[in-house]
């Protein structure tokens, strides 16, 4: 019922065409620690790269509600795929349609976005400021010298590492005192992936270190210049990160539903399926599941909408605290209805237990969402009443 159009069709149409080497390769990654690089292949021969690039720049110009069916598809795959791959989507969204960057360098990276399957992260994080929403000072350094910027520093959760061809990496500059981000092609000198990815959920991300030590790059290399935490930011775009867990949710409810059809203990008459209290938890599983997607593809529609786009940009954290916790209880509500096979290392329920625990991890954090929808309602009531 969300997908609006035969082209949105298509693409998650090609996406199932992949779906049995995208779920066997990310099962194997999650076991070894490893990276199913063939996966990410697979989905650049069909375009995902360029999903969310707009036309005018040769992509094929796919909005916020279209890429999360993408992405909540993927996910119900493989979670730890669709959260790397991403976000390409999102920063690509996010860059295009706010015209972040000049004009001669967005040409530039939709060049090779079209015409060398780039692939692009923000690249933020660090150990010594923790997330980068809340506003924290980067310990990576960016000085201009002769011409060109120098850039040194240490960087966390470089998601898709082994993958990306271009880093959008975070500095301070002190001159200007700000953070900038620059664009890092990953080819050049000075530039190390460091193994340290060792969590036990999304593991087959290849969220490692990026060391940078003195790369230098030209005096366009720098895209933005922020002078704010980025929470700071409305970003309709983010919204690829609770559309994977909204798929993990599903998958899991798609194998519960199977188990709760088929498992006929010889105790009993009949599927456990007939159950009363396994009925009871396949109904709490729809119940979360439909409210998540519903507020997920509303908020999304919504914010695209120019008449509610300022009234939906205020939900934007809401989605993702809903979508997220919801599918965190789906998944304990699917493993309980399996029982104790759910936690068997080879079970799938054993890795999307893990898998959908890391949104709690990523932007825009419960607490921070929780306390602006208080903020805004003390707002609104202070309104009404001076009203």
């Amino acid at each position: 019922m969300f997908i609006k159009n035969d082209s949105q069709k298509e693409v998650i149409e090609k996406l199932h065409t992949l779906k049995e080497g995208i779920q066997a390769r990310g099962a194997e990654a999650d076991r070894e620690n490893s990276f199913p690089s063939e996966s990410f292949q697979e989905l650049l021969k069909i375009g995902y790269n360029k999903l969310t690039l707009p036309k005018e720049y040769g992509g094929d110009g796919f909005g916020i509600s279209e890429m999360i069916s993408f992405q909540e598809t993927l996910a119900s795959f493989d979670g730890a795929t669709a959260l790397a791959i991403g976000w390409q989507l999102g920063v690509v969204g996010e860059i295009y349609e706010k015209k972040k960057w000049s004009e001669e360098q967005l040409q530039h990276f939709a060049q090779e976005i079209t015409q060398h399957r780039a692939l692009v992260n923000r690249i933020a994080s660090e150990a010594v400021t923790g997330s980068p929403t809340r506003g924290g000072r980067p310990g990576t350094n960016a000085v201009f010298i002769d011409g060109n910027w120098h850039i040194s520093g240490r960087k966390s959760f470089t998601t898709l590492s082994y993958a990306l061809t271009h880093f959008l990496t975070s500095a301070w500059i002190e001159e200007k005192q700000a953070i900038g981000f620059f664009l890092i092609p990953s080819t050049l000198d000075g530039l190390t992936i460091e193994e340290t990815w060792d969590m036990v959920a999304m593991r087959g991300t290849a969220s490692h270190d990026l060391i940078l030590e003195d790369v230098i790059v030209p005096a366009d290399a720098l895209v933005e210049v922020n002078n704010g935490p980025r929470s700071n930011n409305i970003n309709g775009w983010a919204l690829h990160i609770p559309a994977v867990y909204l798929g993990i949710a599903q998958a899991a409810r798609d194998y519960a539903l199977h188990f709760a059809r088929t498992y006929q203990p010889n105790s009993l008459p009949t599927v456990i399926g007939e159950l009363p209290h396994v009925q009871d938890k396949l109904g709490q599983i729809e119940v979360k599941l439909k409210t998540a997607r519903h507020i997920l593809y509303s908020v999304a529609d919504h914010f695209e909408q120019p008449t509610t786009h300022d009234a939906a940009a205020q939900d934007l954290g809401l989605a993702k605290h809903v979508v997220v916790n919801n599918a965190i209880e789906i998944v304990d509500l699917a493993m309980r209805i399996v029982g104790a096979k759910s936690l068997q290392s080879q079970n799938p329920l054993n890795r999307y237990y893990r898998d959908v625990r890391a949104g709690l991890h990523n932007p825009p954090m419960d607490d921070m969402t929780i306390t602006k929808l208080a903020q805004n309602a003390l707002k609104e009531g202070q309104e009404v009443k001076h009203s």
